[in-house]
C-alpha cells in the first residue's frame, strides 16, 4: 500500500517541490495539503500549484484528521513545528519535521513527543548534505588538532535565520568528532583586535544574497595545505526528495527522534 503524505506549507515553493516529490516517488501519495487560514488559493488543487495534472486535493487550512495520513511533512514556520508535532501525536501519525530555524527549546519538546510517534527532526534533508556530514566528521577526527575548522554558508537574500540550521549542524559534527563544545568554541563573528584565532575555536560565517539555494563549505587550513568540502544546492528539488525518502522510511517505524543520517543509513 502507497504511504499516504500531508504536506505542510504545501502552496509555497518549498511545498510544491515536495508535492511534484511525491507524485514522482514509487509508493507515496498525497493525501492532504495545508496551508495557513490567510493563504490566498484556499481550495485550489495543490497538485495544479506545483504545476501537475490535478490531483483532487485541495488545500485546506486544517491539519489532517485520524486516521486520514500515514506520515506528515512539515516546512512550514519554526513557530508552528511543535504544535504541527503534538497534533500528529495526536492523530496518530508520523511527522518529518524539515523546518529550519527551531529553537533549541522546541527541539527538547519535540524529542518529548518522539516517544509517542516516530519523528524525522532535520534541519536539512539533502541526501548530499548528509553525506557531507560524515565526510566532516570523518576528516576532523583524521585531521586532527593541528587543523584549524572554519564553516562558511551562503543562503538567499529572503532567509531569515543565521547561521544556517545546516551550519550549525556541520558544526556539531564537527564538536562532536574532535570532542568540543559547540556552545562554548563557537566563533560567529571577527571584528577589531580580537587577538589570534585559538586552536579550539570553530568559525562559522554566513552570506546572504541573491536566489542561492544553499552553499556551504566546511574549511580545514593547516600548515601547507588545507581541505574544503562543499555542497551547493542547484534547486529546491534535492530537499523535496529527501523529504519524501524520509517520510517514505518513517512509515511503519516505531516511536523514536530520528534524523536524515538514520534514513540513509550513515549511523
Amino acid at each position: 500500500m502507497a504511504v499516504r503524505i500531508a504536506v505542510f506549507g504545501a502552496g509555497g515553493k518549498m511545498g510544491c517541490a515536495i508535492v511534484r516529490a511525491i507524485a514522482n516517488a514509487e509508493g507515496a501519495d498525497l493525501a492532504a495539503a495545508i496551508e495557513r487560514p490567510d493563504y490566498p488559493y484556499l481550495a485550489a488543487d495543490a497538485s495544479q500549484l506545483a504545476g501537475l495534472s490535478p490531483s483532487g486535493v485541495r488545500v485546506v487550512d486544517q491539519r489532517p484528521a485520524k486516521g486520514a495520513a500515514d506520515v506528515w511533512i512539515d516546512f512550514s514556520t519554526p513557530a508552528a513545528a511543535v504544535p504541527n508535532a503534538e497534533a500528529a501525536a495526536a492523530a496518530g501519525a508520523a511527522i518529518v519535521i524539515g523546518t529550519t530555524g527551531v529553537s533549541a527549546a522546541d527541539k527538547e519538546k519535540i524529542a518529548a513527543i518522539a516517544k509517542t510517534i516516530p519523528v524525522v527532526l532535520t534541519p536539512n534533508m539533502s541526501m548530499g548534505v548528509n553525506v557531507m556530514l560524515k565526510l566532516v566528521a570523518d576528516a576532523a577526527r583524521m585531521l586532527g588538532p593541528g587543523y584549524d575548522i572554519e564553516i562558511v554558508e551562503t543562503h538567499h537574500r529572503a532567509k531569515r535565520d543565521a547561521p544556517s540550521g545546516t551550519a550549525l549542524r556541520l558544526g556539531e559534527a564537527v564538536a562532536e568528532a574532535t570532542g568540543r563544545d559547540l556552545a562554548t568554541t563557537a566563533r560567529f563573528e571577527r571584528h577589531g583586535d580580537i587577538g589570534p584565532r585559538t586552536q579550539s575555536e570553530i568559525g562559522m560565517q554566513t552570506l546572504r544574497g541573491g536566489d542561492v539555494f544553499g552553499d556551504h563549505t566546511v574549511f580545514f587550513f593547516g600548515q601547507g595545505d588545507r581541505v574544503e568540502i562543499t555542497h551547493r544546492a542547484s534547486s529546491r528539488d534535492t530537499f523535496a526528495h529527501g523529504a519524501v525518502r524520509a517520510a517514505l522510511w518513517l512509515a511503519g517505524k516505531p516511536a523514536g527522534l530520528f534524523d536524515m543520517r538514520d534514513v540513509l543509513g550513515l549511523k
